[in-house]
């Protein structure tokens, strides 16, 4: 049986420098996570255009129409020759974030005049004290989620001894699965022009469910082994569950990964923040439930957290 679990420090290494990539990422100009509309403030359409424009057509035109801050993505054309943009942004008006309807009027008719026949198929404003109210909101489901999750391992490994660390295990290997899809889109929204918005929130959300899911799968079989005594190494214990249960976990999340990427493949922008963020998500999560959560177990029963720093394990 291959000792997984003796390397567990080569493993956190790992996290750590994907997590340090991503964090760098976000908090550079690079790849620093914009907010769309629904977090923030201003005025998004969806127009359809009868002819070929290019995204950066669209975006110079609105540039020279005084609207240079603004965000256009592009959906995938489709059969009929058509192209859908999502354009976000702010009206010139410095006193209000949204675009008032002679306002939306005229961008559209110079719109037509500079790159030919569109169609406005979608327009929703978005004010500052909504937009606060959707950030709010938010943190506060992904709050309540989280601690959620908490009460219920503790309960469910209740007659384990120490439950508080499988509830603690799982919901730090929850937060790297989290910060590590965030940190790999923060990349990818660098060149896409990707922004935060409510379909990456129902993204990470899922991903706690699912990432959650895999780490109870392996915390239930090293229950399970504890119970019927196959040794008193918990570091043993640990790395027998794992290896069993890892074709499961492997399998469960390939077959979820081949669904994913066909919505990847056939969707339009309206989704695309969401299906990478969860194909990013459940990668990290199948990882950090045979990799993190477990080996969290074990350098917590053995006193070890002092090696992250380079101390010696306390007797």
């Amino acid at each position: 049986m291959y000792d997984l679990v003796s390397k567990r420090f080569w493993l956190f290494l790992v996290s750590g420098i994907v997590i340090l990539v991503g964090i760098i990422s976000m908090v550079t100009p690079f790849g620093r996570l914009k907010l769309s509309t629904e977090f923030s403030s201003g005025t998004q359409l969806r127009v359809e255009f009868d002819q070929t424009v290019t995204q950066n057509d669209l975006k110079n035109a609105l540039s020279a129409l005084e609207y240079p801050n603004t965000t256009v993505r592009s959906e995938t054309e489709d059969i009929t020759g058509q192209q859908d943009f999502i354009i976000r942004l702010n009206s010139i008006d410095k006193s209000s974030q949204v675009l008032s309807q002679d306002e939306l009027n005229t961008l559209l008719d110079n719109l037509k005049a500079r790159l030919g026949n569109l169609t406005l198929l979608e327009s929703s404003d978005v004010t500052p004290a909504v937009a606060g109210e959707t950030i709010f909101y938010t943190f506060i489901a992904v709050i309540i989620a989280v601690v959620c999750m908490l009460i219920y391992i503790i309960w469910a490994f209740r007659k384990m001894p120490h439950p508080l660390r499988y509830g603690t295990c799982a919901i730090i290997a929850l937060v790297h699965d989290v910060v590590v899809a965030l940190g790999v889109f923060s990349i990818v929204a660098a060149f896409t022009g990707w922004e935060v918005d409510m379909m990456l929130v129902t993204g990470v959300l899922t991903i706690f469910g699912y990432s959650i899911n895999n780490t109870i799968i392996v915390f239930d079989r090293i229950r399970e082994n504890v119970k019927m005594g196959i040794s008193s190494n918990f570091e043993y214990v640990v790395n027998d569950s794992v290896i069993a249960t890892m074709g499961r976990c492997l399998n469960t999340s390939i077959t979820t990964l081949i669904a994913i990427m066909a919505l990847m493949l056939f969707v339009g922008a309206t989704i695309q923040s969401f299906v990478i963020v969860l194909l990013i998500g459940i990668i990290a999560g199948t990882y950090d439930s045979m990799c993190v959560a477990p080996m969290l177990l074990v350098v917590w029963e053995k006193k070890e957290w002092g090696r992250f720093i380079g101390k010696k394990a306390a007797a």
